[in-house]
């Protein structure tokens, strides 16, 4: 009964895209379907749609991807259609494979019912915090008190056990954080507190838009009078104060004193984070470091809530590409994260990300400036800024022009966190035999998800850094910041106000995350191949294969994909490539399967479509017998952007001269989501594709009509005339870099980018 009373406080917004795409397809048929849906749900005014809004649902079937049951949804969602009244309209409309699948889903959803209260208690009483939460079998329940993990066991109450508390409830990687409690220790002096004094009124968590009024309200009984004192992050203030964070009020007379709740004020109203990683570089130094950057700083946001694209090994044109669509995703109030790991330079004040195509001597003509990015930030409204980048800041002497981005908002909205100091490089440790995080990113997990100010938290990873020896004298993390409010990363979304944009910021998120569904092949010796596909990135997937069954006349067989090039079918994911997944993360990692990893995805001009190839031998047969089926998956995951397209021309223009010239993200406000689906038919013309090992462009062919799923690359050959690199490898003997305080294993090189 509690578990069905949760399911129906949810709404549909608040269902992940994966799950309300998979709906729609359930939805999205003439006889039991989403009209009938919608005439049933009519029978409350609230959720009644429109002659013209049912038009817009029916009109989805004309374009390639359309989907007129997830338009439905997205009206309901707009409106706050609670979950049991969607389960309610499916029920009446017997559509029992959607209401199955949506009472499963909550089953295995983990969801907290009781969040821990804040408490005020005198010197050795008894504290107890409670948390409980729905969920699958075997809950995990760990305590914080703020970073430090602690045993709740608060009895004796001392002045050590004073804090904020939080708890994480987890099942597998399947996590989720109650809010914070505060435990306050009260000195009280004759009668109890209980008796003289009582908070009947506590303060409310509040979402502001800019220019707001911010109103905290508290009560109390207490005789004599109670006199009141709010603190706003721990410090005093006056009523004529407003800043974000955590609010308590101190409600106390002659005799006693209480705290009230803690409240927490922000204005996130969504969070969305772009994570470049580029290492392999076509004429410059190879970088190792990015690759597990990207992955550890992806995994840590997500757990904050951030709506994250990971990318690597991006050129010019994509990076374009993935900034413009990421430019989409921002509006007023959301936090923005760019985080860029890779080659990089600064002149004159502007910091410039280098794209892998950049030729050897490059200028900021075949760079990104990222201050021209904020320009473009700003001009969205957005509720923080905030840029990571993990690269060098030498000047470039090849580059003698000095850009000129679009004049800043004065907003005290800005954190920009450099790995280093201004013409110094930023260094990674290559170890031999693992994948692991540069030092920026090695400090900063530590410290990234603290529920602190963004710049609070920044200056603790500084001074990790430099209480290193490794780092001390060659690399030291800088901020420079004019954030006024303390805003957090950990800062909750709060959407009521615009549940419209957040549902439009979802559906266009999703869409470059979407993988194809696992497929069953049925083959005509009676044997069962499953191919499963999982991301790696937002650009990088793996394909497996794996026998379900076979006929016990068939001594062995093996299921192997083709079309591809090396490194495909490959017994562990190491041999495959990939160094961050873990077969036990899948299902039925017992089960022997052969990888496959596709990198580069956003290069994909037409439909993923290979071969699986079936080898098997019968028992009284000495020849391998073959049987091969054709599959076709769509365009997944980033690929459906088409960010090998140019946006705007020229491809890899920087706003440089002078004089005033066009900002290269200065495009008209369009994107992938606006347009709709592109249309995913096959291109039957047969393009030139990048051979990156040869540096030089080359017809790839199978010996049939179609080519190789290679991913295409669109290169610029006239950035490819400089023989010169403009920097070189850079590498200290192991004896200067030997830390013990350091946490790399195996470490023998140190390398800057």
């Amino acid at each position: 009964a509690q578990r069905k009373m949760e399911e129906g406080k949810m709404a549909i917004g608040t269902l992940s895209e994966e799950v309300l795409n998979r709906l729609s397809k359930m939805l999205d048929n003439p006889t039991c379907g989403w009209r009938q849906l919608a005439k049933v749900l009519s029978e409350h005014p609230r959720f009644q749609c429109s002659e013209a809004e049912l038009t817009s649902c029916s009109l989805q079937v004309l374009s390639a991807a359309g989907s007129p049951g997830r338009t439905l949804l997205a009206l309901l969602a707009d409106r706050s259609c609670p979950l049991d009244f969607l389960i309610h309209g499916l029920r009446k409309v017997d559509h029992q494979e959607a209401v199955q699948y949506l009472t499963t889903l909550g089953k295995m959803t983990i969801r907290i019912t009781m969040q821990p209260q804040s408490q005020q208690a005198t010197m050795g009483s008894r504290v107890v915090l409670t948390c409980r939460a729905t969920g699958p079998p075997g809950l995990c329940y760990q305590w914080f008190r703020g970073r430090e993990e602690v045993k709740l066991v608060l009895c004796p109450l001392a002045s050590a056990h004073v804090g904020h508390y939080i708890c994480r409830v987890n099942h597998g990687e399947n996590c989720t954080f109650s809010q914070w409690a505060q435990v306050h220790l009260v000195h009280s002096a004759g009668s109890s507190p209980a008796s003289g004094l009582r908070i009947i009124c506590q303060p409310q968590s509040q979402t502001l838009s800019e220019g707001n009024s911010l109103t905290m309200e508290c009560k109390a009984e207490a005789n004599p009078p109670a006199q009141y004192r709010w603190y706003s992050n721990m410090y005093a203030v006056g009523n004529w104060t407003i800043s974000l964070g955590l609010y308590s009020c101190k409600v106390f007379n002659i005799y006693h004193e209480a705290w009230s709740d803690t409240a927490k004020v922000d204005i996130a109203t969504d969070k969305v984070a772009l994570l470049i990683g580029n290492m392999n570089y076509l004429y410059h130094n190879q970088l190792c470091a990015p690759i597990a950057d990207v992955h550890e700083l992806a995994n840590l946001l997500r757990q904050m809530d951030f709506k994250v694209v990971s990318l690597l090994d991006l050129n010019c044109q994509e990076m374009h590409s993935a900034v413009t669509e990421f430019l989409m995703l921002l509006d007023k109030g959301v936090y923005g994260l760019l985080y860029f790991a890779g080659h990089g330079y600064e002149n004159y004040g502007n910091s410039f990300m280098v794209p892998i195509d950049a030729p050897a001597s490059y200028t900021s003509e075949h760079c990104l400036c990222v201050q021209n990015i904020l320009t473009r930030m700003q001009q969205k409204e957005t509720g923080l800024n905030v840029f990571l980048l993990d690269m060098c800041r030498k000047r470039n002497p090849n580059d003698d022009v000095i850009v000129r981005p679009g004049l800043l908002k004065v907003t005290a909205n800005i954190v920009f966190g450099y790995a280093t100091c201004v013409d110094a490089e930023a260094y990674e440790v290559k170890e031999s035999n693992d994948v692991s995080n540069g030092i920026f990113i090695n400090f900063l997990k530590k410290r990234i998800c603290e529920d602190e100010k963004v710049t609070v938290m920044l200056d603790r990873v500084a001074e990790d850094m430099g209480h290193c020896v490794i780092t001390r004298g060659r690399q030291a993390l800088e901020l420079r910041s004019n954030l006024s409010e303390r805003r957090s990363l950990t800062d909750q979304i709060q959407d009521a106000e615009c549940s419209a944009s957040f549902s439009a910021r979802n559906l266009q998120w999703a869409v470059a995350h979407v993988l194809p569904k696992s497929k069953y092949l049925q083959f005509d010796c009676g044997v069962t191949v499953q191919l499963g596909f999982a991301a790696e990135f937002s650009n990088v997937m793996v394909i497996y294969t794996r026998i379900l069954e076979k006929p016990k006349e068939i001594v062995s067989c093996s299921a192997q994909l083709t079309d591809f090039p090396q490194k495909s079918n490959q017994e562990t994911l190491p041999e495959a490539g990939c160094l961050l997944l873990f077969s036990e993360n899948l299902s039925s990692p017992e089960v022997p399967r052969l990888y496959t990893r596709i990198c580069s995805l956003q290069r994909l001009r037409r439909e993923l479509t290979f071969t699986v190839c079936l080898h098997y031998t019968y028992c009284n047969m000495d020849e391998e017998v073959e049987e091969r089926k054709p599959v076709t998956v769509g365009k997944p995951l980033v690929s459906k952007l088409n960010l090998h397209e140019p946006q705007q021309p020229p491809v890899c223009s920087a706003s440089a001269s002078s004089s005033f010239s066009p900002d290269p993200f200065d495009v008209p406000e369009c994107s992938y989501f606006s347009e709709g689906f592109p249309s995913v038919e096959s291109d039957t013309s047969h393009t030139p594709l990048y051979d990156a090992q040869a540096g030089r462009e080359s017809p790839v062919s199978m010996g049939s009509s179609r080519s190789t799923n290679i991913p295409e690359e669109t290169d610029s050959p006239d950035y490819f005339d400089h023989p010169t690199p403009l920097v070189g490898r850079k590498s200290l003997p192991h004896s200067q870099v030997h830390d013990t305080n350091y946490k790399f294993s195996d470490m023998y090189n140190l390398h800057f980018h």
